[in-house]
């Protein structure tokens, strides 16, 4: 379970072919505890186990084994040397709660359609809402793009708009999108779970 609050940016030091999918290896600030092999990391929103991790310097390089399915519901596999990823450790159970329920399974992606850039810094960027499911997407929910914890701004029938802060914008991924990007989504778990009974009633 993860908050979307994103804790650090890393980057991907190499992305190989293996017969279940990909090797993923990502280099980051060193932690304050080592993170173990097992352990569950949010990388750009996709819940994914370590499957071996070493300190270099000042760095911590982490590796994934991402399978196919995952491949098919999320952009890592379009990672290259050098990209940039949202990084974030499972929640703990003694620390405060901000965010939102997050858990890490990508719905699907979405591509940015416009960007509008404000006087005050902040930035509005709307996505198509073509993949995404608009039953549960709704205006001051709750949604992950990338791992990132926010509220929907505004919706209309095929798109959606995020509004970010400028600390937002320098401290995740998301500053660095352009029109044409596309991100990992994961809408709200409890708007999912009403909407699911609610169909099921009415079948």
């Amino acid at each position: 379970m993860f908050t979307g609050l994103v804790e650090q940016i890393g980057s991907v030091v190499s992305n190989n072919k293996v017969d279940f999918g990909i090797r993923l290896s990502i280099s980051c600030d060193a932690f304050d505890e080592m993170p173990k092999n097992g352990d569950s990391i949010a990388i750009s929103g996709c819940c994914l186990t370590i499957v071996d991790s070493e300190r270099v310097d000042n760095a911590t390089i982490l590796r994934f084994d991402v399978i196919e399915e995952t491949l098919k519901c999320t952009h890592l596999g379009s990672l290259v040397h050098g990209s940039l990823v949202n990084v974030e450790l499972a929640m703990r159970g003694d620390s405060r709660f901000g965010g939102h329920f997050v858990q890490g399974h990508i719905d699907s992606m979405a591509k940015v359609i416009g960007i509008t850039k404000l006087d005050t810094g902040e930035e509005r960027i709307r996505f198509s809402l073509d993949t995404v499911d608009r039953d549960v997407t709704v205006s001051k929910g709750s949604i992950a793009i990338d791992g990132v914890s926010l509220t929907i701004a505004c919706i209309d029938e095929d798109w959606f708009e995020v509004c970010l802060i400028p600390t937002t914008l320098q401290e995740t991924t998301l500053g660095t999108v352009s029109i044409g990007s596309v991100v990992n989504i994961e809408t709200d778990m409890l708007a999912r779970t009403v909407a699911q009974v609610v169909k099921n009633l009415k079948s």
